[in-house]
């Protein structure tokens, strides 16, 4: 996927004009793109439009401008944008109630590094977690990740041939797994293109 460029995003006024509009075709978007692994991890899985709506949210709340700030947007955010060969997920880690969530997120620590995606019968790939800084510390895990799934050629070719793709994560204090419905299946293999 192509990443982005100033050229590809609304100037403030127009996004203002737009936001509506975009917002809805970005939900929408993001449906078949979000996956849960048991009750409290979420995966939502990253491509262009995600992203787009990030930066152009980014710039709206930060009222940012300038040529060179924009820039350190497109920066930070297209990162997210798989390459092809890849998918790319944002990992949340959601509890309701704060306290509850503390108490996780120490119990949880690592477990951005044990997330697992299987094609069919092929060996799964471990997701390869906060490339950009490091987001859990000797006591605790943050509640959101970065992760990127590096798929083989055998991957990508099962994945076409329709094989079952499955997450998993497998931590001490946390283990699910799940087959992603075809909507999923679908929208995110046409990130392998």
């Amino acid at each position: 996927m192509n990443k982005l460029t100033h050229a590809d995003l609304w100037k403030l006024e127009d996004y203002a004009r737009e936001r509506a509009a975009f917002r809805r075709r970005v939900l929408a978007h993001k449906q078949p793109r979000t996956v849960h692994l048991g009750a409290h991890l979420t995966l939502l899985f990253e491509d262009r439009l995600t992203v787009q709506y990030q930066v152009q949210e980014m710039l709206r709340i930060e009222r940012i401008f300038e040529p060179d700030a924009i820039a350190d947007e497109l920066d930070a955010y297209n990162p997210l944008i798989p390459d092809g060969h890849n998918l790319k997920a944002t990992l949340l880690i959601e509890y309701d109630d704060v306290e509850q969530r503390r108490r996780e997120l120490e119990r949880l620590r690592g477990i951005e590094d044990r997330i697992a995606l299987t094609v069919g019968d092929l060996p799964a790939v471990l997701a390869i977690a906060d490339e950009d800084l490091e987001r859990s510390t000797d006591s605790k895990t943050s509640a959101v990740h970065f992760l990127r799934f590096e798929l083989t050629p055998a991957m990508i070719a099962a994945w076409r041939a329709d094989a079952a793709i499955h997450l998993a994560v497998e931590h001490p204090h946390y283990q699910a797994t799940t087959t992603l419905a075809e909507p999923a299946r679908a929208a995110l293999g046409a990130d392998l293109d």
